[in-house]
């Protein structure tokens, strides 16, 4: 739809902006055409979204848009509408697109004070962004500024031990020569903490971009004064993109390998051999931003005998088109642990590298999500069960849309273990640089890893790989094949919101079946906990982490007993814990929240964590489904335990309920009958129910029911209980019983029965008459974040006492009020119509009725008589009928203006016989003494 829009409108050269014209136009034409028939013939989703971006770039000056022969022509449209019509359909897709996709809105939302949270941070530390998780030692070991620490695990706020690491004056000064900041870039910032034994780390820091690298005891926790070159191990510049991964002993890392980083690789450091790194060239790696690295055991209890593998994560400009701006992809590549470089090709570079393109799109609306910036491998005890989850967002920004994607590892295996090959175009003035290899392949397969199979040919490691596959393997280097995500779409995808981190643990819940639980971090310090539920997305709740607005740039999940999470940003750590199951106080919301941590303990009447203490051996609650119906029903709320609430007559009162659900719906009823938004005198909040100007009959009991949807019914909860009286002086006698039928506010009558005091605290609902819901038994959620629902004592409480000089009459005095100013329009209305100071409609409404007989004014029509000059005949029917002959204005350069208009000048007097000017008429003129020559000042004369 997109393409074909474009393609009518701005598929020519002429269409071109100023510096794009001065290239070839009929070479930009090409390229157009090959990408929209790329887009329709394979359904390339990378150039669809290139190609829509680049029509409202190169669109810029629409009125060089023409017809180009031998192409397409173009209709001819005014700029404005072309400009319009260009950026509608980009702006159209986005809209499509967030009306798209398994979305939903978190259920509950705490704010950092309304959860248990633990901190840490020091002054004058910043970028606490290398986390380090030890388990079995119970700590956490945290790199920020110059400086290590190593905190308890269970709570972070304690210090055990810290590390200073500051840059020598010396090196400060080189680097500040070198034209780098003193305060932020020339500092020693710690990017590498990797476990390398039992009692030692290895840790690097940028080090006033001269990466250093050492070993940290923990046992003294000090550094063994052993420095190495970090080149290739550790970034230069503390802002850029990295990702280091140990394994056993060595450090595999992708970063960039010289000062101005214009050099990416993919390393591995090993203490017994030299430093292994890829080739430097476009077709390898392409301005690569690294965000994720880790090793995958495909060698254990392999029967192939194949080898380990490590795969990183990263996007990186694509080399397969060649446009007008950079298209980014996201990349997934992989290399063996066992390659040790060609013995005379490809020396001390990968033999085994390869990378594919990792798909994250909505498939119907052909959108792509091209820019991964955190991925998790949730690890199974066979690699071919392990899944991947990434987090992506498109390239053009301000979109507001995150998606989740996740991966099969034997997806990933099969497009790296058979995927065909791209290699470089040859066909000049084609926008697609790279096309399918369709020759032979050499043997063995290039790119993978020694097998069995290998051995029995002699070929024991990548150094007897012959030259043909090596050289294969230089050459084409990216497979044609995609990774594809499962389903075929993304798991999650938010609007208005951007991930940055994520987070998964397969947790095992009460109905014996395992769910993927989602923990993905924003930009604005939030933390969101999603999973999926019979392909419904269902976000339990967002817990604010951070208490100003910065991204959360490292997330870590403990799996052990303690179940926290650790997320680090520039201004600290903060330990959250995994559920908040203890913030549900009641069964309804323990069940309806959906966790899967979660339980109802109905020995002690609390929603408690199953995965802590004795919860398994307890009798629980737990419905994933949102089968509230499950719950022990709840005693009813007495009468005497409402909340008293006294107002004098005239004043106002606002009665709170603060409902904990986003998904909930708010009912409010008065004596049992619903109340809707249209009654008298009365406004609806998100939080609350407001009377203003209370008289006698909105007395009586208040309640307030939260309607909320599970398992395909709705279920309500009273939350809040309200007695309104007024609030009468002592002489006054007491009102009389207000009358049944003025009590319901709502025109349509509530059922018999359906009375909140019957219906108990928790009761289930499925067709009830008086709960106003939506069709299908839908409950739209609330588009708010309440605050922590406070408890509900009984007290009495006086209400804007400051109100009491407002009566019953004020409704009186304010029509009064409106009649008298309406009144004043219509006079004001009138004397402007007479004066005729209005447009012309009302000087013909005048007109009509006043009539219209006047003549001008005589010192007018001399001045027009002379403004007439005869024109000469025509011989036409008219004039040889003995028509008159027509006289026409002499053009003075002025309009004239009809009679009835604003620029009349009055006169009072009429003096036709009097020829000179009068002192009483200053401005008169004799056009008859002075004619008109000319009107206009500039006429030459």
């Amino acid at each position: 739809m997109v393409a074909q829009l474009a393609r009518r409108h701005c598929l020519n050269p002429a269409c071109i902006s100023e510096p794009v014209r001065a290239a070839d136009t009929k070479q930009v034409l090409d390229k157009l055409q090959a990408s929209r028939v790329l887009i329709q013939e394979k359904r390339d989703v990378s150039a669809y979204v290139e190609l829509v971006v680049r029509l409202t770039a190169v669109c810029s000056s629409f009125s060089l848009c023409r017809s180009h022969r031998g192409n397409i022509t173009l209709p001819k449209i005014p700029e404005s509408n072309m400009a319009l019509s260009v950026l509608g359909v980009f702006l159209g897709l986005l809209l499509e697109v967030s009306t798209h996709g398994p979305s939903s809105v978190p259920r509950s939302s705490w704010k950092q004070d309304d959860v248990n949270l633990l901190e840490f941070w020091e002054p004058d530390v910043f970028n606490y962004t290398t986390l380090l998780l030890s388990e079995d030692r119970g700590v956490l070991y945290v790199g920020a500024r110059e400086v290590i620490y190593q905190l308890n695990m269970n709570n972070v706020s304690i210090k055990s031990n810290q590390l200073m690491w500051k840059v020598p004056e010396n090196d400060m000064s080189m680097c500040i020569l070198k034209g780098k900041s003193k305060e932020t870039d020339c500092r020693n910032y710690i990017r590498v903490l990797q476990v390398l034994d039992e009692d030692n780390l290895y840790v690097c820091g940028t080090h006033a971009f001269q990466p250093l690298c050492d070993y940290l005891s923990l046992e003294n926790f000090s550094l063994h004064n052993r420095p190495e070159d970090g080149r290739g191990k550790c970034s230069f510049d503390p802002g850029q993109s990295f990702t280091t991964v140990m394994v056993d002993g060595e450090l595999y890392s992708g970063t960039a390998y010289n000062f101005l980083g214009s050099e990416p690789i993919i390393s591995r450091s090993s203490p017994s051999q030299s430093l292994l790194r890829t080739e430097y060239s476009t077709s390898w790696l392409n301005e690569p931003s690294f965000v994720f690295a880790d090793v995958i055991r495909e060698g254990q209890n392999s029967p192939d005998g194949d080898d380990d593998k490590i795969y990183y994560f990263f996007t990186e400009v694509s080399v397969e088109y060649e446009f007008f701006g950079k298209l980014l992809i996201p990349r997934i590549a992989r290399v063996c642990k066992g390659d040790l470089g060609g013995q005379r090709t490809l020396q001390k570079k990968w033999t085994s590298f390869l990378k594919a393109k990792l798909v994250c799109s909505m498939p119907e609306l052909n959108f792509v999500f091209n820019v991964v910036h955190d991925v998790f491998i949730l690890k199974a005890p066979h690699w071919r069960d392990t899944v991947i989850y990434g987090v992506f967002t498109s390239q053009w920004g301000n979109v507001g849309l995150s998606a989740v994607c996740a991966y099969n590892m034997s997806s990933v295996h099969e497009v790296f273990s058979k995927g065909k090959y791209m290699q470089k175009a040859t066909v000049e003035q084609s926008h697609t640089k790279w096309v399918r290899f369709n020759g032979i392949t050499p043997s063995p397969r290039p790119g993978a890893c020694i097998t069995n199979l290998n051995r029995m040919q002699n070929i024991n490691s990548s150094l007897q790989l012959p030259d043909k596959t090596l050289q294969f393997v230089r050459d084409h280097p990216l497979l044609e094949d995609p990774v594809l995500p499962i389903g075929n779409g993304p798991r999650l995808i938010t609007k208005d919101v951007n991930y940055t981190q994520i987070a998964v643990e397969r947790v095992l819940a009460l109905d014996g079946n395992l769910y993927d639980v989602i923990f993905t971090a924003t930009d604005k310090g939030f933390l969101h906990k999603s999973l999926v539920l019979e392909g419904e997305v269902h976000t339990v709740e967002e817990i604010q982490l951070l208490k100003n607005s910065e991204p959360i740039k490292t997330l870590l999940l403990s799996t052990r007993a303690a179940q926290f999470l650790y997320a680090g940003s520039d201004s600290g750590v903060v330990q959250c814990p995994t559920a908040f199951c203890e913030k549900y106080l009641s069964c309804v919301d323990c069940v309806l929240a959906r966790d899967p941590y979660c339980a109802w303990d109905a020995r002690s009447t609390s929603c408690i964590n199953i995965f802590r203490g004795d919860a398994q051996q307890r009798k629980l609650i737990q419905s994933l489904k949102g089968d509230a119906g499950m719950c022990p029903p709840v005693a009813a709320l007495a009468l005497e335990d409402y909340q008293q609430v006294a107002v004098k007559p005239g004043g106002s009162a606002d009665l709170s309920c603060q409902v904990r659900s986003n998904l909930a719906q708010v009912l409010w009823k008065l004596n049992g009958h619903a109340l809707t938004e249209a009654s008298r005198f009365l406004l609806m909040g998100e939080n609350g129910l407001l009377i203003y100007s209370v008289t006698a009959e909105d007395t009586g009991r208040y309640e307030c029911w939260s309607v909320e949807s599970g398992a395909g019914q709705n279920f309500t909860r009273l939350v809040a209980g309200y007695v309104l009286r007024l609030d009468l002086p002592e002489n006054t006698p007491p009102l009389s019983a207000r009358r049944p039928q003025s009590v319901s506010r709502d025109p349509t009558p509530a059922s018999e029965g359906n009375d909140g005091l019957t219906s108990g605290l928790t009761s289930t609902h499925t067709d009830s008459p008086s709960l106003t819901t939506p069709p299908n038994n839908a409950i739209k959620p609330k588009s708010h974040i309440p605050p922590e629902v406070s408890n509900l004592p009984t007290r009495t409480e006086t209400l804007d006492p400051s109100a009491k000089y407002i009566q019953h009459d004020n409704s009186i005095a304010l029509l009064s009020l409106f009649l008298l100013f309406f009144l004043l329009f219509l006079t004001a209305l009138a004397y402007n119509c007479y004066m005729q100071y209005l447009p012309a409609p009302c000087l013909r409404l005048r007109a009509a009725l006043l009539g219209s007989n006047k003549k001008p004014q005589a010192e007018y029509v001399a001045c027009e008589s002379g403004l007439m000059e005869p024109v000469q005949e025509k011989t036409d029917s008219a004039n040889q009928n003995g028509a008159h002959p027509l006289h026409a204005l002499r053009d003075t350069g002025y309009e004239t203006e009809p009679e009835y208009v604003n620029g009349r000048v009055p006169s009072n007097s009429f003096e036709d016989g009097d020829d000179s000017p009068s002192k009483d008429r200053p401005f008169d003129i004799d056009c008859v003494s002075q004619p008109i020559e000319y009107a206009d000042a500039d006429t030459p004369h």
